[in-house]
């Protein structure tokens, strides 16, 4: 599917995909806005930014490996390129949290409050 004429920037942007090969799924992602920025920097980018996910499962299935390629020529003399690769662990089970009215949660330390509405919202 192909993107968006002129699509309006948004937090996350217009992305599309589809697979390759038929075992590699490839995200590509357009309009964001340059209220975010392109990694865990905080380097800043244009609405021109272009990013192609490429998520593909390792043969041995005990990984998942994502190639990240960022296009802005707004911003960047050149586009750049990241991979990461995802681990599966032997983890057995998820702790759940459970959040209600009238709860405080003890996250890394503090209490968070948890807000509370004054009148009913429907």
């Amino acid at each position: 599917m192909p993107h968006s004429k002129n699509p309006k920037p948004s937090w996350y942007g217009e992305s599309v995909g589809h697979y390759e090969g038929g075992d590699t799924l490839v995200i590509d992602t357009i309009g964001q806005t340059d209220r975010t920025f392109a990694d865990n920097y905080r380097t800043p980018h244009t609405t021109r930014m272009h990013v192609t996910e490429r998520w593909k499962l390792a043969a041995d299935g005990n990984s998942v490996d994502v190639t990240v390629d960022v296009d802005d020529p707004g911003a960047f003399t050149m586009p750049y390129r990241g991979l990461q690769r995802w681990r599966r662990t032997q983890q057995r089970t998820l702790e759940e949290v459970i959040c209600s009215e009238n709860n405080s949660q003890d996250f890394v330390g503090f209490k968070i409050p948890i807000p509370q509405a004054s009148k009913p919202d429907f």
